[in-house]
């Protein structure tokens, strides 16, 4: 329990600092940060992160998602609605080829490295990556330097390359449900995606059972405007960080320093891939060159959406386009997994299903 206690209280410090600091996703980031130093310290509970409390904190996440979708916004794609998602198939391909690319180093497998490199969703693919058989540590690690890199990126190409300049445009906020019927709304969806999930042998159910659900909702106008509390969804990227950081050790630390150089290349070619796919669309429809990078960037859904209303873009479309982007990854990625399992190659010739130690 002092184990427990002291993770929290560190936890939680650390995460209303890096939140004023910006850090982007900071709950979910400095969980596994955190964690990572109980782990290699010899600090963190013997037991682990329990099952259940991982599975709850995909339960919400799916929820969190799932309220993306607003029938409104996806509207604004009108005829455009073929191009976008070329556009995220292209992306999705792009993802798998990096993946394949980092799963032929020997210390790493492919589905661990298909699951780091996917452009979309990185929360949710750190959630669900033990589950679909990966190894979560080097999932979260490349996927939070994805995130960083193309959120720290986007403000300097779009003033460097579009010479966009802030504007009087704003997103205005929408009152939302109160706080019981926002958590009425999880619990609900919650329970009965996963139950749903479960018999109809929906990979990842904790995620993606929860998700439908509240996507169904909304698109139907039965989700009351009720939503995902902040504190709840904070919990949320806290419980997935200590699940993955428990799991370090020294071993695994050094092989992921090693992954890292690749990693890194890797992201930037499917970045500047996504880029160029993003003055197609804007050739494709409506959109400017500007516009069509915002829809096509490869990550921070709400970091493009900040950047789009200070600039003036077009916010609806833009965010319709990335809500996609993250669907279509969320979903294939669980029933490519289970392709992927049947013919994957252990790292170092092995039988285990990583290269980083015992899973």
């Amino acid at each position: 329990m002092t184990r427990w206690l002291s993770l929290t209280l560190a936890t939680v410090l650390l995460t209303v600092l890096a939140s004023r600091l910006g850090v982007p996703s900071a709950g979910l980031f400095v969980a596994l940060f955190v964690a990572v130093v109980f782990a290699l310290a010899g600090w963190a509970p013997a037991s682990g992160m329990p099952r259940r409390l991982g599975v709850a904190a995909q339960a919400v996440l799916g929820v969190e998602i799932g309220t993306l979708v607003q029938s409104d916004t996806l509207s604004t794609l009108g005829d455009d609605w073929l191009p976008v998602v070329l556009a995220c198939v292209g992306t999705l391909v792009l993802s798998i080829a990096a993946g394949a690319l980092l799963g032929l180093r020997k210390d790493v497998d492919s589905l661990t490295g298909a699951l780091a490199l996917v452009a979309g969703g990185a929360s949710g693919l750190v959630a669900i990556a033990h589950e679909l058989g990966g190894d979560e540590r080097v999932v979260a690690v490349v996927q939070y330097l994805r995130v960083v890199l193309v959120t720290t990126t986007m403000p300097l190409v779009a003033t460097t390359v579009f010479a966009a300049r802030g504007s009087d445009v704003a997103v205005v906020p929408v009152d939302g449900a109160p706080w019981y019927l926002d958590l009425l709304f999880v619990a609900g969806c919650s329970a009965v995606g996963i139950v749903l999930a479960r018999l109809i042998r929906l990979p990842a159910p904790g995620l993606l059972g929860p998700l439908i659900v509240a996507t169904a909702l909304d698109l139907l106008g039965l989700s009351m405007d009720a939503g995902v509390p902040s504190l709840l969804l904070t919990a949320a990227y806290i419980g997935i960080g200590w699940q993955a950081g428990l799991r370090f050790t020294m071993e695994s630390l050094r092989s992921i320093s090693r992954v890292l150089p690749t990693a890194l290349l890797l992201i930037v070619g499917v970045t500047v891939g996504c880029a160029v796919l993003g003055l197609w669309l804007s050739a494709s429809t409506q959109l400017n060159a500007y516009e069509g990078y915002l829809a096509t960037t490869p990550g921070g859904v709400y970091a493009v959406l900040a950047i789009a209303a200070s600039t003036g873009a077009n916010v609806t479309f833009v965010v319709a386009a990335q809500v996609i982007r993250v669907f279509m990854m969320l979903f294939a990625v669980p029933v490519g997994a289970k392709v992927v399992r049947r013919y994957r190659r252990p790292p170092g010739g092995g039988s285990g299903s990583s290269g980083f130690g015992p899973g």
